[in-house]
């Protein structure tokens, strides 16, 4: 009987392996330019409370809101990077929203004489969605859960496709790897 059971390893942890699929590079810039935008956002929104707090203001309601709504956007861009990371659905249209909504404040700040951060707003909102919809990150990756209405992706295999908690096979829709 002795050598009939394998040797383990030292310790009650097993090995843990490096994902097999990690982030595309369009996909972690996009991140990293989200994150930045969170940040930045956020030191304006810190700056902002400052400024309410300091001065005299003559609305100070209307300063907090302002304020408020500034740290709500870096609490957005920050989480949307989050779940891009960790490669929600539901987070690439929210992301590439925010971002198209920099092109008219780029305009405004063109037109209005501030163009060396007009130009680069504009230059912004144009390259993350363009990270977001490039062709490696937009493999789908819609739930597979029943009833979701989500598409399984399998290499090789044919799609599940999930209609009211029933499952049906289409061999027709299949996703290759890009």
């Amino acid at each position: 009987m002795r050598g009939t059971v394998p040797r383990r390893a030292p310790g009650i942890v097993t090995r843990v392996t490096i994902a097999s699929d990690p982030i595309p590079g369009p996909l972690r810039w996009a991140v990293l330019l989200l994150r930045a935008e969170a940040v930045a956002v956020g030191l304006v929104a810190a700056w902002l409370l400052w400024a309410d707090l300091t001065a005299s203001a003559a609305d100070l309601a209307s300063a907090l809101l302002v304020t408020a709504f500034a740290a709500a956007a870096a609490a957005a861009l920050w989480a949307l990077g989050g779940a891009l990371a960790r490669r929600r659905a539901g987070a690439r249209a929210p992301a590439i929203v925010l971002q198209l909504m920099l092109l008219p404040i780029g305009w405004f700040m063109l037109q209005g004489g501030l163009g060396w951060l007009g130009g680069p707003l504009m230059a912004l909102g144009l390259a993350v969605p363009a990270l977001l919809v490039s062709s490696p990150t937009a493999v789908p990756s819609a739930s597979s859960e029943p009833g979701r209405g989500g598409v399984s992706r399998r290499r090789g295999r044919s799609v599940a496709i999930w209609s009211r908690g029933r499952r049906r096979r289409s061999p027709s829709r299949t996703w290759s790897a890009r």
